[in-house]
């Protein structure tokens, strides 16, 4: 088991999870959607257990006049085959720990 950002080479899988969520979302319109989201610093980070990816979060780090600088989660999921509570709080965990690290003063969950 590990938790680490994902790279591009690694989309189909990434598509794999978060099309439970957007179930609408063709694979083309996913992959160009993360292309257009680099400008923002898009990360995707992912908990996998060998080579299958069990939960997913797209994060950005932001800064705003409001939350000030702060790590921004946009989707947060695990696949529906693992047990979600256990998995999105290892997650969460692991959040807080990487927003702490990029200097953010806390994570906020969109």
């Amino acid at each position: 088991m590990q938790i680490r950002e994902l790279d591009l080479k690694e989309l189909y899988s990434v598509y794999d999870v978060l099309s439970q969520l957007y179930g609408e979302l063709t694979y083309k319109e996913f992959e160009d959607l993360v292309y257009d989201m680099r400008h923002m610093d898009y990360k995707m980070i992912g908990i996998l257990d060998s080579d299958e990816l069990v939960t997913y979060a797209g994060v950005s780090i932001m800064t705003t006049f409001k939350e000030k600088r702060h790590l921004m989660v946009f989707e947060l999921l695990t696949d529906k085959k693992y047990d979600a509570l256990k998995y999105d709080n290892m997650m969460r965990e692991y959040l807080q720990d990487y927003a702490r690290t990029a200097m953010c003063n806390k994570v906020v969950y969109k």
